[in-house]
């Protein structure tokens, strides 16, 4: 793909021609986010702006040009740029240039356009979509790193390319890891454990003890059902599961089934109520405590949270503690998500899925990597095809690409009452399995966990439960924010001793945390290292005295089915 010259970049800038140039953009699927906003653009951005950009935009491509025609080449600061194929050819290195003056222009573009915060970012998405689409290292015919493998390897790497591209098409992925590498129960959540309880929704593993003594609380850990619940147990070094039992834990986990058409009518209620509220009713029971220690993680802890606030309702209070990763209860901000959640597009899935039918895996799949194109799709186009390269064994990868799908109604109500309408957070506003949610009726010590520069759950969202739970003793909740994103956040054992984590322990004269994020963050201080450590002592706190382990796994009523990780974190998405 050839970059466009100053003539035509320039013609970009009239507002009356961006009709002449948006056609190009049909590759995109219909309906994409922000195109229909971005075709009408034009006509709310100041002239006096546009002019602006244009002559920067020339006076930058100039300076290009001129050092192009006495032969230096530019200096290229991205790094899908950094190899010497691009940086020691004046004219390959041109090219990088000005896609990146290009594609610098276009965004600035997209952010002069006089709209809602909402609107501005549904068209900042579809232009940097675009803008990274066009990138010249995705083309064989501009990437001279991919040509020179070519002849370094007589064309076997264009043959290898096309092989892994046609297997990719197959499999209808992109693969992110070598998959023949892992494989779930042989080297991934391989911590040992009995599955001790199923239904048509989910199965529960009860684990393994690892320690003499155990604390008397046993803690039910509840993943998201968007993915499989084995991130939270991908290998020994790096399982949050593991580490839980070593701890001295008696860890349960859900493991939710990966939906098909026998579940296509499965709602919110179903999974809040046949869900976790049956989760908790089996590990009481098992566990003889009437009180656990409760982890959820992303959706999963939105959903824990619903099913406390339910069995509140009916005045019930089972947990301990509670401790949220990376989740949501305040919907007021999600981040980039929202550029996919409007009242249309949230009435179209209505349409189609609200009264049975199945969200598919690979689309929720293909949202999430749309959300990071640079490191998600184009780098293994790249790589895989354009180079002809085999990825390299990475779990969490491998993870990644094992998607999951979720039912229609389920998925649908969702997205109205969450991402839409931000109804949870609002006592008595939404009713769930019968009885109205109030979050704040939920009694059990908080830890909140956000990633700093989590894209999918902004870390000052998660930090928004903190004034939702507990509003009458405030001094029970904690908040702990790590280095890295929505997983690598998460997922940072302490046996990497990577990463960094922050905790502000300046609390207020009655022992409440700032309630405003920023406040919080202003007397964080930084530690090294893993967090777990903080949350290891959390659980500690609330899991009651230390009891002799039980060898034996279950109980009278709920024996032992299958051993982890059993038949359901094993199925495949249709």
């Amino acid at each position: 793909m050839n970059m466009p010259d100053a003539q035509t970049f320039a013609s970009w800038m009239d507002p009356t021609q961006w009709q002449a140039w948006l056609p190009k953009t049909d590759a995109l699927p219909a309906g994409f986010p922000g195109m229909d906003l971005l075709r009408d653009a034009g006509a709310t951005v100041r002239p006096e702006v546009l002019e602006t950009l244009k002559n920067e935009y020339l006076a930058e491509l100039g300076a290009l040009w001129q050092g192009l025609l006495s032969g230096q080449a530019p200096a290229l600061k991205d790094r899908r740029f950094s190899s010497a194929a691009w940086t020691g050819n004046p004219v390959t290195a041109f090219n990088a240039a000005a896609y990146l003056l290009n594609a610098k222009f276009l965004v600035a573009m997209a952010d002069a356009v006089e709209a809602s915060a909402q609107q501005k970012q549904k068209i900042r998405f579809a232009v940097q979509q675009l803008v990274d689409a066009m990138s010249p290292a995705n083309f064989l015919a501009t990437n001279p790193e991919a040509q020179q493998m070519i002849l370094d390897t007589n064309g076997e790497s264009l043959t290898r390319g096309l092989k892994n591209m046609l297997a990719d098409m197959q499999k209808g992925h992109i693969s992110l890891s070598d998959e023949k590498a892992f494989e779930v129960g042989r080297n991934l959540a391989t911590t040992p454990g009995q599955v001790v309880f199923e239904n048509p929704l989910f199965q529960l593993i009860q684990y393994a003890p690892a320690t003499p003594n155990v604390k008397q609380r046993p803690l039910l850990m509840v993943p998201p059902c968007i993915n499989k619940y084995y991130i939270l147990d991908l290998q020994p070094e790096n399982s949050l599961v593991r580490y839980a039992v070593e701890q001295g834990n008696t860890v349960f986990l859900v493991s939710w089934r990966n939906p098909d058409a026998s579940l296509a009518n499965t709602s919110w209620d179903d999974y809040t109520e046949q869900g976790v509220i049956q989760a908790i009713r089996v590990v009481q029971e098992i566990g003889k405590e009437p009180k656990l220690n409760l982890l959820g993680f992303c959706v999963g802890g939105t959903l824990l949270s619903t099913a406390l606030a339910v069995l509140a309702a009916r005045g019930e209070q089972p947990a301990a503690s509670l401790t949220l990763l990376t989740t949501f209860l305040d919907f007021a901000d999600t981040g980039v998500l929202s550029v996919f959640v409007d009242e249309q597009q949230v009435a179209l899935r209505e349409q189609t899925l609200a009264k049975g039918g199945m969200m598919s895996g690979r689309d929720l799949a293909s949202t999430f990597s749309s959300l990071r194109p640079n490191d998600l799709v184009w780098n293994y186009v790249q790589s895989n095809y354009l180079k002809g390269n085999d990825p390299a064994a990475f779990d969490l990868l491998y993870w990644n690409s094992d998607s999951t799908n979720l039912p229609g109604p389920m998925f649908c109500w969702y997205l109205r009452n969450t991402y839409l309408e931000n109804s949870l957070k609002h006592p008595g506003r939404l009713t769930v399995a019968g009885e109205q949610v109030d979050l704040s009726k939920i009694d059990a010590p908080a830890f909140i966990y956000g990633s700093r520069e989590d894209h999918i759950v902004p870390w000052v969202s998660a930090y928004g439960s903190m004034s939702i739970l507990n509003p009458g003793k405030p001094e029970a909740n904690r908040f702990v924010l790590g280095a890295s994103g929505h997983i690598a956040g998460v997922i940072n054992s302490p046996a990497k001793n990577k990463r960094s984590y922050w905790i502000n322990d300046g609390t207020s004269d009655d022992g409440a945390a700032p309630a405003d994020a920023d406040a919080w963050s202003a007397g964080a201080t930084e530690q090294p290292g893993s967090w777990w450590p903080q949350w290891a002592a959390f659980l500690a706190e609330h899991g009651g005295k230390d009891v002799k382990a039980r060898a034996k796994l279950g109980s009278a009523r709920y024996k032992p089915v299958e051993a982890a990780p059993g038949r359901y974190v094993k199925e495949k998405a249709e």
